[in-house]
């Protein structure tokens, strides 16, 4: 009998440890993502943008709030196109995903 109290309380201690070292994405934890550009549709006030992207590796689209000055700036100017590959990071804020870092993954 007490080396069956022993087995059970060893294998809830397992997976009490495993399970703690499992993470998952939570509402104010930043998600990194390398993605293709679908589209970039800027507000009419042009201070933010909606842009949807493609990641192969996890085969979905992602919609991205986009409301930093220096983002807004690359795509008004072209530096930033539909079919660029980006590398983002977001975080998921009223469920919605705003970019907290926006950057090509190639060149300057």
């Amino acid at each position: 009998m007490k080396k069956a109290v022993s087995a059970v309380i060893v294998i809830a201690i397992m997976a009490l440890g495993l399970f703690s070292m499992t993470k998952v994405a939570s509402a104010g934890d930043e998600i990194k993502v390398v993605a293709v550009i679908q589209t970039i549709e800027l507000a009419k006030d042009g201070n933010s943008a909606t842009v949807v992207l493609k990641d192969d590796k996890a085969d979905k689209s992602i919609t991205v709030l986009v409301d930093d000055e220096l983002t807004l700036a690359k795509f008004k100017d072209h530096r930033i196109v539909e079919g660029d590959e980006i590398r983002l990071k977001y975080e998921v804020k009223d469920g919605k995903n705003h970019s907290t870092y926006f950057r090509k993954t190639a060149g300057c």
